[in-house]
């Protein structure tokens, strides 16, 4: 690249700092020129070739300014990045781009702008790695290039880069500030190249319930028994001004919550169901999301191995997301009525523990003959979608759970196996996950095929299948179905997030955003109503086939 121009004394330059990416303060901004930049700060900047070359100095030449970066530099760095001639666009690329630094303080880093039908066109998780690599200075600007369509999605990847969690003794405690904007490159004609007030408000919202479910998920059972997992709720009930519904302890047995009480009941610290319950009087109607809550997961006496048991913390990653998204809409704005449903428990050993050969009876009536202590996450679940049907009266129920180890197998590390008694709602999903970037794909729907494999001789029901080799994920789903009963008209959604809900040693706040965006339709924010379904989706399920 020319340096011609250059004439800058670099001596009077200094590196912007590497920092780290833990104890950091995010906040979103409506555009860059609000924020207060030192020479020091640094800016890191992300797209695709085709928006960063939209990208004009003179949007950004305020803040340039502040950071000492020669206009020229800029110009000629667009140019070397963002090709204009469409033979060296083609020219193999890494996935995630090329990149070029001034001292660190500018940033430019591009992003692959392809991909496939099943993926998300933000690229999304590639904006993570890239923040997470490029992390300096104590104030630090992050501003995204992209379609106005991509910009949930992105700002959800900016979030899980810096987790709230640790417990690191050597970690600096000054605190690292980290605005984001974004440059929509589809309106630069118009001139509404930045977000408006009630996006910047979506973005600030997601992002602190990406990091808020993403720090529960973090945090080890010692720190985040069902008592504190409580806390958590409360918190954000208290935030909203609502007060969360809590049955607990042999209450739960008294009141015939069969599955979550035996799960849970070999611990120290009581299982428990909460509800938080967010009611509108014009609602069109009742959403119910039930999440699965094991803050810690031994396996019960079918005992894990210690590879297995590592990591089981995260086993509360259905009831984090859940409390996470409804903290979202909640505070964005939902205009039906929406319940969070959370089905809290430690499955752990002891004399009290629930055996294999017993025979629980659930809330929706059933009896379950226990073959697998390990399989638990399906019994607490059962409980929760019968009550959200009996007792909240929902229209959709839509659980999400880190449920089987058979999901990562079926979709992979990226993608939630997604299971629905409805097939329009479960286009829905796969659509809205590829905008929000929590992406999910189907599993087969079959329970006349699949249901058998929990035939049981002495009980309604087995807990676990009789052949694991037999679409295990989708069978594990089933077998929650099965407790909403058969004469159940409405729409039921299955979310296994079990390899998603983390990124190697981190919580990813997988949930957050694609349980806003499925029910954006419902949301009062724009941001969301932009990823919402286009069409309305069914209330009732119209696949029920009879024996004519």
């Amino acid at each position: 690249m020319s340096e011609t121009g250059l004439e800058t004394q670099v001596s009077d330059l200094t590196f912007a700092s590497k920092a780290g990416a833990l104890n950091v303060n995010i906040s979103f901004v409506k555009d860059v020129s609000e924020i207060q930049l030192a020479k020091n700060d640094s800016m890191l900047m992300i797209g695709k070739s085709k928006d960063l070359k939209l990208v004009q100095h003179s949007h950004l030449s305020s803040v340039l300014t502040k950071l000492q970066i020669p206009a020229n530099w800029y110009n000629e760095s667009i140019n070397y990045l963002c090709p204009q001639k469409k033979t060296d666009e083609d020219t193999p690329k890494p996935a995630n781009g090329n990149t070029v630094s001034w001292l660190n303080k500018l940033v430019i880093n591009t992003i692959s702008g392809k991909f496939s039908r099943n993926n998300t066109p933000s690229r999304a998780h590639l904006i993570s790695k890239i923040v997470k690599s490029n992390c300096f200075s104590e104030n630090q600007v992050i501003l995204i290039a992209c379609e106005r369509r991509n910009a949930v999605a992105s700002a959800c990847a900016v979030a899980r880069s810096f987790p709230l969690y640790t417990s690191k003794t050597n970690d600096s405690k000054k605190q690292r500030n980290v605005a984001v904007s974004f440059l929509f490159t589809d309106n630069l004609t118009s001139g509404s190249i930045n977000p408006t007030d009630d996006e910047v408000k979506c973005f600030n919202a997601v992002a602190e319930s990406v990091r808020l479910t993403a720090k529960i998920v973090d945090t080890p059972c010692a720190e985040m028994t069902t008592n504190n997992f409580l806390d958590e709720i409360k918190r954000v009930a208290k935030d909203l001004g609502l007060e969360p519904m809590v049955i607990e302890g042999e209450e739960l047995n008294n009141r015939g919550f069969g599955g979550l009480y035996n799960v849970g009941k070999a611990a120290l610290h009581p299982p428990k169901l909460v509800v938080l319950s967010n009611l509108k009087p014009q609602a069109k109607r009742t959403i119910a999301w039930v999440g699965k809550g094991i803050v810690y997961d031994t396996g019960g006496l079918c005992i894990k191995s210690r590879a297995g048991m590592c990591g089981m913390k995260q086993d509360c990653g259905g009831a984090a997301g859940v409390l996470g998204a409804f903290y979202t809409a909640v505070k964005l704005g939902f205009e039906d009525n929406l319940h969070a449903v959370f089905c809290l428990a430690e499955n752990a050993v002891g004399p009290n523990a629930y055996r294999p050969d017993d025979i629980i009876k659930l809330y929706s009536g059933k009896t379950v003959e226990i073959t697998n202590t390990d399989a638990e996450g399906r019994v607490v679940l059962g409980d929760g979608v019968a009550y959200a049907r009996k007792d909240l009266k929902a229209d959709i129920i839509v659980d999400m759970a880190t449920l089987t180890g058979a999901q990562g197998a079926a979709t992979g590390k990226y993608h939630a196996a997604v299971l629905t008694n409805s097939e329009k709602w479960e286009s829905a999903c796969v659509d809205a996950s590829k905008l929000c970037a929590d992406l999910c794909y189907p599993l087969v729907f079959s329970p006349e095929l699949h249901f058998s494999e929990f035939n049981s001789e002495v009980a309604d029901m087995k807990n676990s299948v009789s052949n694991p080799s037999n679409a295990a994920s989708a069978c594990a789903g089933l077998f929650i179905h099965s407790h909403i009963g058969p004469k159940y008209d409405g729409i039921w959604i299955h979310l296994d997030i079990a390899s998603p809900v983390s990124d190697g040693d981190r919580a990813t706040g997988f949930g957050v955003a694609l349980l806003n965006s499925l029910f954006g339709d419902s949301s009062l924010n724009s941001a969301f109503k932009l990823l919402g379904p286009t069409t309305t989706l069914p209330l009732k399920n119209e696949e029920t086939e009879s024996d004519d």
